[in-house]
């Protein structure tokens, strides 16, 4: 609920317009009924022509002006409700470019894709409540008082019916509640599995195992659906209530008022009048049910978000963290200060510690621990790894991703030009781009494509093969300069040779700062300053890539691939590696 408060907040002038305009809209259902009556007392019964034709032409204008204010209601509802979703959007991209890493392993991509598909949606929904919902009731004191002044107990019929109605309705709109929650998060889920599928489907049908998991995927394909029965069955029994329990209520009040009627208590054109109330009473009878009907709905959506939002960058606040009403900011309170200039950064975890200014190479037995170490090094998951001394994960968030890059070799490319997917920044020239495309040996990417950098690249570049994709990838990280760049396998899918020379110029493009590879390419590590063997969650040996090809075997049958010849010298590593 306080999600959705602050979706009102965010607009009130709109919001009041809204109000406004709603109210007006169903005063004036309520003022047609007066002036029909008036023309069949006034006019029609008393004979008098002009009187007649003056309530007519009256409720002619009436009906314009109505017009006039259905029109601005409706376009005004749909500016407050476009304005919702596009906020909800913003704020929810916004927080997920964030917390970045972290969100894979805390919520499923099927729930993010469905909450920003449809979670959105019905939040926004729920801010009619706030022009014909408001509209609504004040429509229903309205008319329960001009009832009042025909007779007392058409207006106690109406003002104990209404509430009745919403009496029958309650449980049921509980009742949906629970059934939306669960149908929700078991779509989320369903959405996830599929997902897996396809990205997964070359290696299921390589291995024989497409008809498993087409089999498991109909299988909680048909617990969904039956959740959805069940959603429909609720929701059918509050959308025939929301129908049926108006219509008996306008006629029992029509009933009553033709028996006062026939005895004289009131006049035919207040009986005209009454049934003109009471049937203009259940338009915002409607809205008000179907309001509380989109109000669960909204709730159980802005639930969802709320959850997604409560996700933290460093996995902290878990899941009992409530949303505080504002959006996510990642400058913590109190973060602490960030080195001032390039500082080392030490994993105590795995006993590494990356020297300011140098080049080092991670050479690990397990890709997992390789990768788990990137995440810590980066702060993509809390840890006690420090820079300079301070813990980096106390380090505001904005600091550290500005002056510290992860790239893995896989990381995702933008459709756009070659030219927009390059740049970090708006302001990179060209000749800064042909110098990072040189350093990542991929100038022959650019010179096949038609219009050079100007050629425009799909999403994921699925047009430019891996190893060129790779090195775009790496050209990319470069341009953007940070004080510490951490590589994940970067020449993974390049051959030997294009591998040898971005070793050597990857060296020059990053002289002086703080680089590390991660990786067991001896064409690589030959080039580092430093190299670290990780085995086994640690730091084992470390020293230049000669020394440990002559002094751990571990290390030689890592990077060599199994080869146990002691004589591999580290200026020949190039030719015996090719």
């Amino acid at each position: 609920m306080r999600y959705l408060w602050w979706l009102v907040r965010r607009q009130p002038w709109r919001v009041l317009r809204g109000s406004l305009f709603g109210t007006a809209w169903m005063m004036g259902l309520a003022a047609r009924p007066y002036l029909i009556a008036r023309a069949v007392d006034d006019g029609l019964r008393a004979r008098d022509t002009r009187a007649l034709a003056l309530w007519v032409v009256a409720i002619v204008v009436a009906g314009l002006g109505l017009s006039y204010l259905g029109i601005m209601r409706h376009r005004t509802m749909t500016f407050i409700r476009e304005d919702a979703k596009a906020r909800s959007a913003e704020v929810l991209l916004r927080h997920l470019s964030r917390i970045g890493a972290v969100l894979p392993r805390r919520v499923a991509a099927g729930e993010v894709s469905t909450i920003g598909g449809s979670d959105i949606d019905w939040t926004a929904q729920v801010l009619t409540l706030t022009g014909p919902g408001v509209g609504a009731v004040v429509a229903y004191g309205v008319i329960a008082v001009v009832l009042w002044s025909i007779s007392p107990m058409l207006a106690l019929c109406v003002l104990v019916g209404v509430p009745v109605v919403g009496l029958v309705v309650g449980p049921l709109l509980r009742r949906l509640e629970r059934a939306e929650s669960v149908y929700r998060k078991q779509q989320g889920a369903l959405t996830a599995r599929s997902g897996d599928i396809v990205a997964g489907l070359r290696v299921l049908a390589g291995v024989g195992g497409r008809d498993l998991f087409a089999r498991r995927y109909a299988a909680r394909s048909q617990e969904l659906r039956a959740e959805g029965y069940r959603v429909g069955a609720v929701y059918s029994w509050i959308d025939a209530a929301t129908v049926a329990i108006p219509g008996l209520f306008l006629a029992a009040v029509v009933w009553l008022t033709a028996r006062m009627a026939v005895t004289g208590e009131v006049t035919i054109g207040e009986l005209v009048a009454v049934y003109g109330y009471v049937a203009t009473l259940i338009v915002p009878v409607w809205f008000l049910l179907e309001g509380s009907h989109q109000l669960i709905r909204g709730r159980v959506a802005a639930r969802r978000i709320a959850d997604l939002l409560n996700v933290t960058s460093d996995d902290v606040g878990g899941p009992g963290r409530r949303w505080s009403g504002s959006v996510p900011d990642p400058r913590q309170p109190g973060a602490l200060a960030a080195p001032a200039g390039p500082a080392d950064l030490h994993d105590p975890l795995t006993g590494l510690t990356v020297r300011t200014g140098w080049l080092t190479g991670v050479a690990a037995d397990d890709p997992a621990e390789a990768l788990a170490l990137a995440d810590r090094l980066g702060r993509y998951v809390a840890s006690d790894t420090t820079w300079g001394g301070v813990p980096l994960t106390g380090v505001a968030l904005d600091e550290v991703r500005s002056r510290i890059m992860v790239a893995d070799h896989d990381s995702y490319l933008f459709a756009g030009t070659l030219r927009d997917i390059l740049r970090p920044l708006a302001d990179d020239d060209d000749h800064r781009i042909d110098a990072a495309l040189r350093a990542a040996s991929a100038e022959d990417v650019v010179d096949a494509l038609p219009a050079g950098l100007d050629t425009p690249i799909d999403a994921r570049a699925r047009t430019l093969s891996g190893g060129q994709r790779q090195r775009i990838r790496l050209a990319r990280a470069l341009l953007a300069e940070p004080e510490v760049l951490i590589l994940v396998d970067p020449t993974s899918a390049v051959d030997a040779h294009t591998e040898a020379r971005i070793a050597e110029r990857l060296r020059a493009a990053r002289a002086g700062r703080t680089t590390v590879v991660i990786a067991t390419s001896p064409l690589l590590l030959g080039r580092t300053d430093l190299v670290a063997h990780l085995r086994g969650g640690r730091i084992t040996a470390t020293g230049s890539h000669t020394d440990l090809l002559d002094s751990d075997t571990g290390y030689r049958h890592l990077v060599a691939r199994g080869s146990d010849d002691p004589d591999i010298e580290a200026t020949d590593t190039e030719e015996a590696y090719r």
